[in-house]
């Protein structure tokens, strides 16, 4: 019997992602495999039924989960779908298993393997499996994009008959592939871009864009081309530094993520943010956040989401950064 392949339509508030896009399911289905989609997961996507071809629906989720040999997901499924797997069933998608004991506990109990696909190792053999990679050149750049809809400016440089518009300046707080993006879409869009990155190896990426890349005399260089966590000391250091580019920005666009180990970045974030009131300022970020704090009005917050699911709150040293040079500013 061919294997069965089931996507579910995502529940989780704001996710317009689907599992599997109708090119995909047309390849599984030439492999062999039978691709079982709940009517209308693809519908946020701009995916309708129809551009799925070879394909079987079902009206509910209750005949995806029952008959799925292999469940491909976005977010983590619910600790009840994994109940109702079948022994032996597979699951993949971002799960974020530190973070969701209930659902291991299911998936463990219930006798269903599961893969974490944020998990998977960042090495040359599996590229081909890099599921975080897309979503983060995404993030950076719709970030951007949206950051620069927001602003009450321009982002290039304009020269008219009543004068010289200024550029707008953007600073873009990590380097990875959503920050490098987002460096790339303000520069395109004709802003004066800055960076900043604990990774001391991201500088010379940064310059390659045609971005200045700020020096806070802070490296954190860790494993597997990741960042460690800072000492109370190297973050006030950084602080100080960033306070000043803050201060000085017009966009602000932040791609700092959740640990995969699972801990929690520190919960200051929101607090800090009820404390802005300078209207104009843009705080775009490609992190996923499950609040954006009491904003006074006048003020803006974007908030992208990546492929990670929500967090508690960014680091600490982004939002108190924010919080008082903004003040300064005022």
């Amino acid at each position: 019997m061919p294997v069965t392949i089931g996507v579910l339509k995502e529940t989780v508030r704001g996710e317009n992602r689907v599992a599997i896009v109708p090119e995909v399911a047309s390849r599984l289905a030439a492999l062999g495999a039978k691709v079982l989609l709940e009517r209308g997961a693809g519908a946020a996507a701009r995916f309708p039924d129809a551009q799925y071809k070879d394909v079987a629906f079902a009206d509910g989720a209750d005949g995806v989960i029952a008959a799925a040999d292999l469940l491909f997901t976005v977010q983590p499924p619910d600790a009840a779908v994994a109940a109702r797997l079948k022994p032996g069933a597979v699951v993949a998608g971002f799960l974020s298993p530190h973070n969701q004991a209930p659902l291991v506990r299911a998936l463990r109990e219930h006798k269903v393997t599961s893969f974490a696909m944020e998990l998977v190792p960042r090495i040359s053999r599996a590229q081909s499996m890099d599921a975080l990679s897309s979503q983060a050149a995404v993030a950076g750049y719709k970030a951007v994009l949206i950051g620069a809809a927001a602003l009450d400016k321009f982002f290039p440089m304009l020269t008219t008959a009543a004068g010289t518009i200024r550029p707008a300046t953007v600073l873009v707080i990590g380097a990875g592939v959503a920050g490098l993006q987002a460096i790339a879409t303000a520069k395109r869009l004709g802003a004066v871009v800055e960076a900043y990155d604990v990774r001391s190896a991201t500088r010379e990426q940064v310059k390659s864009l045609g971005a200045k890349f700020v020096e806070t005399g802070v490296t954190a260089e860790g494993t597997g081309g990741y960042a460690r966590e800072l000492t109370a000391e190297e973050k006030a250091k950084q602080q100080e530094v960033l306070d000043a580019r803050i201060a000085a920005a017009d966009c602000v666009v932040t791609t700092v993520s959740p640990a995969f180990d699972g801990s929690q970045l520190p919960p200051s974030g929101p607090a800090a943010m009820s404390t802005i009131t300078e209207p104009g300022f843009i705080f775009s970020t490609a992190a996923a956040v499950t609040s954006t704090g009491g904003l006074r009005p006048g003020t803006w917050a974007v908030v992208m989401t990546t492929s990670m699911p929500p967090i508690a709150s960014l680091s600490s040293a982004c939002w108190a950064a924010r919080s008082s040079a903004v003040s300064s500013r005022a």
